[in-house]
């Protein structure tokens, strides 16, 4: 835009840009991010939304502004196929919360244009390969620019990751733990709907399961942590955890993967991640922090109350599984995903009222040692065994939105000097240290100790 004279007007610098605010996900986004704007602690004070269609972000706005009338916030044209548009998309933010998936269609532009620009990049992507490529590909360039990019700040993988961390907590040296299983419950009073899009990730990511680890056997082997007492058993399919009293299933997502990343992560760095302009205060903080975050084999299983709810499960996997390896059958599955999901997801999405009445309950059931000290005297049967458990709202459209906005004030707030200057990280390694638990229980999702008790010898293995 040129000014009277023939200059360049100066470039409006928006707090966030959300991209992709007009789709499932991106609205609900937008919802929570108006909560927020101009509220006199919020260090969010300018937004803008950006997406394809102009008029789909303005209806988009209105709808997330409901009952009040649509804030005056601007609407910007930007496309995932269209890079020069990107880069001037970022060049105008301090941080793009990116909402645009299958992020591995569509994501690589954006973090592409975020680099290159020097902005702070946040998603909710739930891909492994994505992720991992974007971290092979970018992280030195991040680092060099400042610009933080940093996926699955949704419910994948951010209560997984800091669930963890609260648990390990948990085990006061000289306790530690070995192992941890996370039970993740969808619960709902009305039926359970699920996001399209982690539907349609999941069927791409059958399709290319290959190419990833071709990948990864490709790229240098990661730091291991060092973790107290053998490896845990490989343990039956389906389990029936009497503790909790539920039925489970190994569950293939992404959480397990950005654990063991940022626990590797961990492992290279065991003080964390150093700020880019870190008080000696602060400092102090983050080594103390990480200090007592005790690494653990990790898992992450899917229940249900009833064994007719586990084969439902694994029904929906089985045909994920075999239908996603052909062209065919993905267009199929893509096609009819009420069919293929026995109606856990639809192309419409799940009605306001489903929304409302959805949640989530993940529990963590972690085995160990009172005093890892005796797994020097050939003691190797764990003897403690530890339960909490994080709680919120329905996963898709609630907690993600409230993760990825609470994630995204961090950034914009003074504990930006106490993240890393850039680079590509999960979210673990760069929000676990800072207040982001707190924040999140403020905002409905909850962190609980639910029991603590030592073994008795026959179960203790």
């Amino acid at each position: 835009m040129e000014g009277e004279k023939g200059q360049k007007s100066p470039t409006i610098i928006y707090d966030i840009i959300i991209l992709g605010a007009s789709g499932f996900t991106g609205k609900y986004v937008v919802r929570e991010a108006l909560k927020f704007l101009g509220s006199p602690l919020s260090p969010l004070k300018t937004l803008a939304l950006a997406g394809r269609n102009p008029s789909k972000l303005a209806q988009a706005l209105e709808w997330a502004a409901h009952p009040n009338p649509p804030p005056a916030i601007p609407i910007l044209t930007a496309d995932t196929t269209d890079p020069p548009s990107l880069r001037r998309l970022c060049s105008q933010a301090r941080l793009v919360l990116n909402c645009v998936g299958p992020f591995r269609l569509y994501g690589e532009p954006v973090v592409a244009a975020c680099v290159e620009s020097g902005c702070d990049y946040l998603d909710i992507c739930g891909e492994p390969e994505f992720m991992e490529r974007m971290e092979a590909a970018y992280h030195d360039k991040a680092a060099e620019k400042g610009s933080l990019v940093v996926s699955a700040c949704g419910f994948d993988s951010v209560p997984a990751e800091l669930g963890l961390m609260f648990h390990s907590r948990q085990w006061a040296s000289p306790a530690a733990p070995n192992r941890v299983e996370a039970y993740l419950s969808l619960e709902s009073e009305k039926s359970v709907v699920g996001n399209i899009g982690t539907y349609e990730s999941a069927v791409l990511g059958v399709a290319s399961a290959g190419k990833l680890q071709e990948f990864r056997r490709s790229r240098p082997r990661r730091a291991r942590p060092v973790i107290h007492g053998p490896p845990p058993p490989k343990g039956a399919t389906i389990e029936h955890q009497k503790k909790i009293g539920v039925w489970a299933v190994k569950l293939p997502s992404a959480d397990s993967i950005v654990v063991r990343r940022t626990l590797s992560i961990l492992t290279e760095n065991p003080h964390g991640l150093a700020g880019v302009n870190e008080s000696d205060e602060q400092i102090a903080k983050r080594e103390g922090f990480w200090s007592s975050v005790k690494p653990a084999h990790f898992g992450v299983k899917i229940c249900s109350k009833s064994l007719l709810g586990i084969f439902r499960i694994m029904t929906v996997g089985i045909f994920i599984g075999v239908f996603g390896k052909t062209a065919v059958g993905r267009w199929l599955l893509l096609k009819f995903p009420s069919v293929f999901s026995l109606g856990w997801f639809r192309k419409k999405g799940p009605s306001e009222e489903e929304v409302r009445s959805a949640s989530f309950k993940m529990w963590f059931v972690g085995h160990g040692f009172s005093d890892c000290r005796v797994l020097t005297e050939g003691n190797k049967k764990a003897d403690y065994e530890i339960i909490t458990r994080v709680m919120g709202p329905e996963i898709g459209y609630l907690t993600t939105p409230i993760i990825l906005l609470q994630c995204g004030l961090i950034v914009l707030s003074q504990q930006r000097d106490n993240l890393p200057k850039g680079g590509v990280f999960p979210p673990g390694i760069v929000f676990g240290h800072t207040d982001l638990q707190q924040r999140l229980q403020e905002n409905g999702i909850s962190f609980d100790l639910v029991s603590n008790i030592a073994l008795p010898a026959e179960a203790s293995n």
